[in-house]
This record gives C-alpha cells, sequence and structure tokens, in this order.
C-alpha cells in the first residue's frame, strides 16, 4: 500500500508519515514499507543488501528540483516496495513544472496511492507555526538538542510577527485546500485539532489498517503512543528550563537536567560520564565522586523540579521510551524511515507566550470574513 500526505505544513504531517510508516511495518504487508519524506525534492534507488533489492531513499544531501515529475514516477514504479511519503502545494509551486506534466503526475498519484489530505481548523494557528519557523529556521526537531539549538533564544528573549507574513501564511493555506480539492482524490481527511491526540486511533482506523491485531505502541514498545510523546516533547522543555517560562509548571525535585548542549558534552565526556539525557539523582549518586565534582564545578547538572503527574510518567516509561528510541533509530540506520519521530514544538499557549505581540496578531484578526469562509470550508 503506497500512501501520499498532502500538507501545507505545520500541520503534523511529519508525525503522521513517520508514526504511520512504524504501524505499517509493524503490521506487515505483502511488500516492504519505506519512508520517503517529501518525494517531489530529489529521490535516490540503490540496492539494499538486507531486502536483496532496489529501493528507493533520500539522499544524505542535495535535496532539490533536479528530477522531472515523469523521472520521480518511473522511479516509484521501477521498484517493488511500498512507499509512505508527503508532497507539499509549496514545493509544487515552486517547482514550476508545466500544468500538462502535473496532471500526468496527480493522475499517477491518484491512481497509485492511498491519499490522506492533512487539514486544520484553527488556521490563526497555523499562522502563528509559520511565523515561528520564519524565526527559527527549523522545520522540525528530531532530538531534544536539535529543538534546543533551534528555540532557546527564541524561548529566553520572544519573537514578534507582521500583519503581512500573517496574512500570507493565511492565504498560502487557502491555496492548499484549492489544490486538493481541484486535482486529487482524497481516502482520508487528517483534521489536527482532531486526531493529533488520537493519532494511534486514527492510523488503526485507515482502511488498509483496521486488522491491526497486537499492532498497537504499546505491542511495539511497551507504552502507551500518547505516554511515548508526551515523554519526547517534554525532554527537551525540560533542557531548556533556565530559558523558557513556558515550562514553569513542573515542580518537583527529584531529577537532574544536563544544562548544556549535546555537542559540549560529548566533546568533555570522559569514560565515566552519565549519557547525555535527564539523570535522576540516584544515577548521579553513583557517579565517581570526581565526575560528580566536575559536573558540579562547571554547572552541568542542575536540579529540576517536576510535577507529580510527570515525575510518575518519567519513573515509569523512561526506560521504555529511550529503549524504543533505540529501535526506532535501527529504523532509520536501515532506510525505512528517512528520520526518527518529529518533536512536537510548541502548544498553543506555548506560542502565545514566546510572541510578544500575539495579542496585537489576535486583535487585528487577519482574517476577513471572506477569508475565513474559504478557510475553514468542510467537505
Amino acid at each position: 500500500m503506497n500512501v501520499l500526505i498532502l500538507t501545507p505544513d505545520r500541520v503534523g504531517s511529519n508525525l503522521l508519515q513517520r508514526v504511520l510508516t512504524i504501524y505499517m511495518l509493524r503490521k506487515g504487508f505483502d511488500r516492504p514499507v519505506r519512508n520517503l519524506h517529501e518525494i517531489t525534492n530529489g529521490i535516490i534507488k540503490y540496492y539494499d543488501t538486507d531486502l536483496k533489492q532496489q529501493v528507493l531513499s533520500k539522499p544524505t544531501s542535495d535535496w532539490g528540483y533536479y528530477q522531472t515529475l515523469d523521472e520521480i514516477t518511473n522511479m516509484i514504479t521501477s521498484v517493488d516496495h511500498y512507499t509512505t511519503s508527503r508532497m507539499t502545494h509549496y514545493h509544487m509551486v515552486r517547482r514550476q513544472d508545466p500544468i500538462g506534466e502535473q496532471l500526468k503526475f496527480y493522475e499517477f498519484l491518484n491512481q497509485n496511492f492511498y491519499i490522506i489530505s492533512c487539514r486544520r481548523r484553527n488556521v490563526f494557528e497555523h499562522a502563528l507555526s509559520w511565523g515561528i519557523l520564519a524565526h527559527s529556521k527549523k522545520l522540525n526537531a528530531y532530538s531534544a538538542s536539535e529543538k534546543i539549538e533551534a528555540f532557546q533564544n527564541i524561548y529566553a528573549d520572544g519573537i514578534e510577527l507582521q500583519e503581512p507574513s500573517m496574512i500570507k501564511y493565511l492565504d498560502q493555506y487557502r491555496d492548499y485546500m484549492i489544490w486538493v480539492d481541484r486535482y486529487f482524490e482524497v481516502q482520508s481527511y487528517f483534521d489536527y485539532e482532531d486526531s493529533i491526540d488520537n493519532l494511534e486511533k486514527y492510523i488503526l482506523n485507515l482502511d488498509f489498517m483496521k486488522d491491526h491485531e497486537n499492532n498497537t505502541w504499546k505491542d511495539m514498545f511497551g507504552v502507551e503512543f500518547n505516554d511515548w510523546n508526551c515523554i519526547h516533547k517534554i525532554l527537551p522543555d525540560i533542557q531548556m528550563l533556565q530559558h523558557q517560562q513556558a515550562a514553569a509548571q513542573l515542580q518537583s525535585h527529584k531529577h537532574l537536567l544536563i544544562s548544556v548542549d549535546k555537542a559540549t558534552w560529548d566533546t568533555h565526556k570522559g569514560s565515566s560520564w552519565p549519557e547525555y539525557g535527564l539523570l535522576c539523582n540516584e544515577e548521579f549518586d553513583l557517579l565517581p565522586t570526581e565526575v560528580k565534582q566536575e559536573l558540579t564545578k562547571k554547572d552541568w547538572v542542575r536540579t529540576v523540579q517536576l510535577s507529580p503527574e510527570l515525575e510518575q510518567l518519567l519513573d515509569q516509561n523512561l526506560v521504555k521510551y529511550q529503549d524504543s528510541n533505540q529501535q526506532i533509530q535501527k529504523l532509520v540506520d536501515h532506510g525505512y524511515l528517512v528520520t526518527g519521530v518529529p518533536i512536537k514544538l510548541q502548544t498553543f499557549k506555548e506560542k502565545q507566550r514566546v510572541i510578544r505581540n500575539f495579542d496585537q496578531m489576535l486583535a487585528q484578526d487577519c482574517l476577513d470574513n471572506r477569508q475565513k469562509q474559504m478557510l475553514l470550508r468542510r467537505d
């Protein structure tokens, strides 16, 4: 089963495609399943020694529009495995393919892929996400260190958005919706507000996934997906405690925070140092005295305050989370996934805190009634 996810970006599409691929690999099909991320900005073909066949993947660099749509079609049809991937409207706009070639490509996709369209009802928040992206230059983060590097200064200082940019992002979303309705036969709609907190339910209720015995995230990794995803988000947030007000609600004193970036930690790490991440006090107490003294002197570990609920969540599931990340990394290493699972960047409340002129943007009411009717229309 080939799966194509249509997206305007900032609507959970990368999370959906990575996690869906993992569930599909667990379920098993008559052919291997491999994730290609975006199919219009470069794919490669090579011989996979494990699968003993030609497979598609993303290049390690040089992503760009150097392949024609016919070349992409021929590459997809030349291999004997299924693909999960996404296609964004803005990539197709930037490619500037002749309309005749686009129509031929869209017909191929409609005939050979199960098509999911990602959407949002809260288009104002969608525009806010794009506004933050304009400052962070980071579409996604796949590790705590990536998120910290991209956002710690933004969380510390805040940003301001401009009304013309907000209107541009809203118009882009409108154009995406028109594009989907005009050219694609959509089998399923992924409505962010309805499905992001019920992602496993959404995936396992897709037509080709309904026969899903022993196929839950807990079956695979021993932890419920929502608990796993919560840990996935809060670990980098915890490590940015000294920079962000968004985590001020964390209250307790059982864990220690490594308060430098991973690159610095790995550069100075000695043989007796722990792995980069979150430590409990008991782990720290077991370190050699000279290591504890060095880390304390450098101020590279700090007590972190967690709510009782988060403390319990981490106590019960942190080891399972770490083990599952190792298993997911093996899927990346073997080419089934392009990257690991992306980390949730900001909640709506966190966006509100980081955008200094949030109230002004809200008061401007960038959406007039005509735009609201177009953007919020339902099928």
